[in-house]
Parts: structure tokens; sequence; C-alpha cells
């Protein structure tokens, strides 16, 4: 039990219980970005005929460039079956191809094509025009702050969960 305070104000509490308050207000605060993130992303994305974890495939092998079945799997935070059938999919759909590995000719390698290059940069655009509307009520430092944030946060979470092998670590330059 806290013991009894004159005031409100976070910097008068002991800094155990500071942080235990902001932690729960964190959980909360990304757990409603993050629900209101994938049902927006995942209305638009299937828009186009892509699941969201689709998207996310052709994203992570769009900057990451052609990837075996395991190395997607990892980054994605995937077993291989379940990243087999994202993968399946998009092949249906002419959005990557399965190339020989030149490294290991009994291996494959799956890569976008041009049609699932164009795809991606359009869903891309979309929701980067949806991010711009978010931001315009914010004053650019306030935005500034928010990316530095939002950063240091991904960056807090690969340290203690693991980015996964070859995770996207270009992407964070680009937002």
């Amino acid at each position: 039990m806290r013991p009894q305070s004159d005031s409100d104000n976070p910097r008068d509490l002991p800094s155990g219980e500071n942080l235990d308050r902001d932690a729960r207000a964190l959980y909360d605060a990304l757990n409603q970005l993050i629900r209101v993130h994938q049902f927006r992303d995942r209305d638009r994305i299937c828009g186009y005929d892509l699941s969201a974890a689709q998207c996310y495939a052709l994203e992570t092998l769009v900057h990451q460039g052609p990837l075996r079945l395991q190395g997607l799997a990892s980054v994605m935070y995937l077993d291989k079956s379940t990243a087999s059938r994202v993968v399946d999919a998009l092949v249906r759909k002419g959005h990557v191809v399965r190339v020989a590995d030149p490294a290991d000719r009994r291996a494959a390698l799956i890569r976008p094509t041009a049609q699932g290059e164009a795809l991606y940069q359009t869903i891309r655009a979309d929701l980067i025009a949806e991010e711009r509307a978010m931001l315009e009520g914010l004053t650019p430092d306030m935005r500034q702050a928010a990316l530095t944030l939002i950063r240091q946060l991904t960056q807090a979470a690969h340290r203690r969960c693991g980015p996964g092998p070859g995770a996207l670590s270009s992407v964070e330059d680009e937002i």
C-alpha cells in the first residue's frame, strides 16, 4: 500500500511507484494504439486482397531482399509452417516467387515480384497518408519527441525480446 501523498504530482511519488504506474499506463496506451493500428491496417490491407500477415511478409521481403523461408519466419516471429502458408498465398497471387538460392541450389529464396513491390508501395503510401493525418495536430517538437520515444521503446523491446535475425532495422530510419 502506498503512503498518502499531499500531491498528485508524479515527482512526489517514490520512484518505484512512479515506474509501476508508468508501466501500467504504457501498457494500456500501447495496447490501445496497437489495436487501432492492427484493425486499421487489416481493413486497409484487406482492400488489396492481402491479409495483414501477407502484407508484413511482403514488406519484409521488399526491405530485406530475398530470404529463405526460415529467415522470413524468424523475422516475422512465426513458425515455419505458418510462414509457409503466408508465402504460398503470396505466390498464388503473384506477389512473390521462390528462386534457387545461389549459395545452396537445394534451398529456395523468396523474393517479391515487381507486382508485389508495386502493391506494397501503394499500401505503404496509403498507410503513411493515415499517419500524416494523425500527426497534423501535433507541433514539430511533439512529432519528433513521439518518434524518439517510439524508437527508444522499440529498441528496448528488441533488447528484451530479440529482434529476430535480420529484423527490419533500416525501416526505423524511414519513419
